[in-house]
């Protein structure tokens, strides 16, 4: 196992989704401070989601092109720079030009990190190495937002983004260093390059499909778990910390087992459509069973648990597909998985003007379903 390669890979995560996360304590800041409305400072966040799954596809196919290592390189570095340009944007309008640039590079290289790994260990290994680095994006959520709110109220948001930065610029030399040696996937010399329909056949679609529904329920709950406990229990924003701090180690204790399991167990889609239909039948615990709010959080953390379970057999079963063709599919799963977060907010939205939180586990159950028919049918 490439540790050093796991660990560079799991940084270069944490900074790129650190970006866009560790912005939510500071909204009001930010609004103040560019003296701009607080729901227009939000809706940053959907444009740097549009530049990351357009910059994704692009990326994924680039490097089936012309290889992998300028692109795990000059991707963080590029983040760095437009992390740079959002600490130092004094209007709104740069900020989200800046913004858009910031997530267009990070899926310049979120999705060819992945298709690097998957070349670089063996195919017994897949799962483990890629929930590794997997985790990397789900300590952003443990540590870097409380982190970021508790630097923030020293050095305010745009320090902020210049610590992540750092990080970004850090996991860049590391991923240049790492990659050495074996070189990275290209395509050969007079060869033909490789076509977006060659690689997206129907299995792939299938898989990318599983993957939106997958997004959708994780988002459904990431993006809206803290509201649910305010809302339900009026707990105090200050009090919500150590329950979201559990609820993030559900998900990254479900993706470590998830790798083990995809590596370990012979049917990686069994794996996935068996945690997901478990994952909603606890998704209609956690939104129609609120007794109290230790209930809820346990709830939670089962919750994220069994859903986190279920992506990594999902990745390593992408990562079944020809090398000359795995970053390309890749890039279009960051795609997806931008789809997924814009669709569990929409959908969250929805459901909260229509039944309020009591529909969310229906909801939730039903993509459950759904992802776990797409995994089970003529696997």
């Amino acid at each position: 196992m490439p540790w050093a390669l796991l660990a560079a890979g799991a940084l270069a995560m944490f900074a790129a989704a650190s970006s866009g996360t560790t912005r939510a304590p500071f909204l009001l800041d930010m609004a103040r401070d560019l003296s701009t409305s607080m729901p227009l400072v939000a809706d940053l966040v959907a444009a740097t989601s549009i530049s990351w799954a357009i910059s994704g596809m692009l990326a994924g196919a680039g490097s089936d092109r012309w290889g992998r290592r300028p692109f795990l390189i000059l991707g963080p570095l590029a983040l760095t720079f437009a992390l740079v340009g959002i600490a130092t944007a004094p209007t709104l309008l740069l900020v989200a030009l800046w913004s858009v640039a910031a997530g267009g590079c990070s899926g310049m290289f979120t999705g060819v990190i992945f298709a690097e790994i998957s070349a670089r260990v063996a195919e017994g290994q897949q799962g483990r190495a890629l929930g590794w680095v997997m985790s990397g994006q789900s300590l952003t959520l443990l540590l870097g937002v409380p982190l970021a709110a508790f630097v923030g109220s020293m050095i305010g948001w745009r320090g902020v983004n210049l610590c992540i930065g750092v990080l970004a610029a850090a996991s860049a030399i590391g991923l240049l260093v790492t990659t050495r040696g074996r070189p990275s996937s290209r395509r050969a010399a007079g060869t033909r390059p490789p076509s977006t329909r060659a690689a997206l056949s129907w299995p792939v679609m299938r898989l990318l499909a599983m993957g939106i529904a997958e997004r959708v329920c994780y988002g459904l709950t990431i993006v809206y778990f803290a509201t649910f406990l305010q809302s339900t229990y009026q707990v105090s924003l200050d009090a919500v910390a150590l329950p979201l701090a559990i609820f993030a180690s559900g998900n990254i204790l479900g993706t470590l087992l998830g790798g083990q399991l995809a590596d370990k167990l012979p049917n990686r889609l069994v794996i996935f459509a068996v945690a997901m239909v478990t994952s909603g039948i606890a998704a209609l615990a956690l939104f129609g069973w609120r007794t109290s709010v230790t209930t809820s959080v346990g709830l939670g953390f089962l919750y994220v648990f069994l859903n986190a379970i279920a992506r990594p057999a999902m990745m390593a079963a992408l990562a079944q597909v020809p090398a000359h063709v795995r970053g390309t599919v890749m890039g279009w799963n960051v795609t997806c998985s931008s789809i997924g977060w814009m669709g569990a907010a929409g959908l969250g939205g929805w459901m909260l003007g229509i039944q309020g939180f009591a529909g969310f586990g229906p909801l939730t159950a039903v993509v459950a379903l759904i992802g776990a028919g797409l995994a089970l049918f003529r696997r």
